[in-house]
């Protein structure tokens, strides 16, 4: 089953139990597939939905720091609710021991051995890893190995 189609399922599972908060959610990750395929690019690939979802769920964590940050916490609720939301669709994530062996693993293959090499592994790793992970984990690890 398509993201799309899980999402249009949801959707109304969501509307017949009047969740509002999945609701909203829902309708958000639809309304991003609905501009991605009319952006005139092509279809859709599985990744990009993936990247679609990682970008909704990063966002809505940033929001929910930033009004913590401000002591709103009123604000913050929903955000880290609709990001919860948003997670179910994405792909499980992977541990950080797990990352972490790939890093190893990816500096071992390209020989790297300093911070100068982290785009270069960073690239790599992000590619094998497919949004099993979040960037801001990977990047961690790889200054840890890097820098160590």
């Amino acid at each position: 089953m398509s993201l799309k189609e899980r999402v249009m399922k949801a959707l109304k599972d969501a509307m017949k139990n009047k969740d509002s908060l999945s609701l909203e959610s829902l309708r958000a990750i639809k309304s991003e597939l609905l501009l991605m395929e009319t952006s005139g690019k092509g279809a859709i690939t599985e990744a990009d939905e993936i990247k679609i979802l990682q970008r909704m769920v990063k966002q809505r964590k940033e929001s929910a720091a930033t009004y913590l940050s401000q002591n709103r916490n009123d604000l913050a609720k929903p955000e880290l609710a609709q990001a919860e939301v948003i997670s179910q669709f994405l792909p499980d994530q992977m541990s950080k021991e797990d990352i972490q062996k790939i890093v190893i693993e990816v500096a071992g293959e390209l020989g790297a051995s300093s911070m100068v090499d982290m785009g270069k592994v960073m690239g790599v790793v992000t590619k094998r890893i497919a949004g099993k992970a979040d960037g801001k984990t990977i990047s961690e690890l790889v200054k840890a190995h890097l820098s160590s």
